[in-house]
């Protein structure tokens, strides 16, 4: 499996290019700014581009969809609870965003994404925004706004629950192997990616809060 990440916009948003390395197949995780590089890096790589999965409905993930539509007529794939977001024009004004066209597929818990001989397994892990998912396969988990390096999403916008966020991380993505590849929506930490056993050990949020024990 290919994984390309890219620092995009003006966020500090991470977008990430995920590929078959034999069919050259390719989804986009969170396209936030900078379209036509990543699809013109896609194009380099010899990639195509099927999908954008957006890991959660806020503007900042979603402001690339649009042009990555025009650019390359790939699908858009967000959970569905989050699709309403996608809608918010007001909102993506609000923020200084694009609005993204509507969603052509709605995602649930367990759907498997599929690009040539690659899955990545759906997580619904609602906290940050109700339909926030991350994403799985291979050791390697696309965590959005749920999970960073050492923190979590915030929560104190609408349809954000710290409860909630906390059993998410507890339920979905603490059980995974610990040598599981942490790859954020944000570069907010100190390195661009962790594992979940780092996270065991250094995330306050984890530690703090008992979602682990000794």
């Amino acid at each position: 499996m290919l994984i390309k990440q890219m620092l995009v916009g003006v966020m500090d948003v991470f977008c990430y290019i995920i590929g078959c390395e034999i069919t050259k197949r390719a989804i986009l995780i969170d396209p936030a700014g900078d379209e036509e590089h990543v699809v013109n890096t896609a194009a380099d790589l010899g990639y195509t581009i099927e999908a954008v999965v957006n890991t959660h409905g806020h503007p900042d993930h979603t402001c690339g969809n649009e042009q990555i539509v025009k650019l390359t007529r790939a699908k858009i794939m967000i959970h569905e609870a989050d699709w309403q977001y996608l809608d918010a024009y007001g909102v993506s004004l609000q923020w200084g965003f694009r609005s993204s066209p509507p969603a052509d597929v709605l995602l649930r818990d367990g759907d498997i994404v599929e690009f040539g001989n690659e899955r990545l397994t759906v997580l619904h892990t609602p906290g940050h925004t109700p339909g926030s998912i991350c994403l799985y396969g291979d050791k390697n988990l696309f965590t959005g706004d749920t999970l960073f390096v050492e923190a979590v999403g915030r929560t104190d916008l609408p349809g954000g629950d710290l409860k909630v966020l906390l059993r998410s991380i507890k339920e979905k993505i603490l059980p995974l192997p610990d040598d599981t590849i942490v790859w954020p929506g944000h570069h907010y930490g100190s390195t661009p990616t962790s594992t979940i056993a780092w996270e065991k050990r250094n995330n306050p949020y984890i530690t703090d809060f008992g979602l682990v024990y000794p």
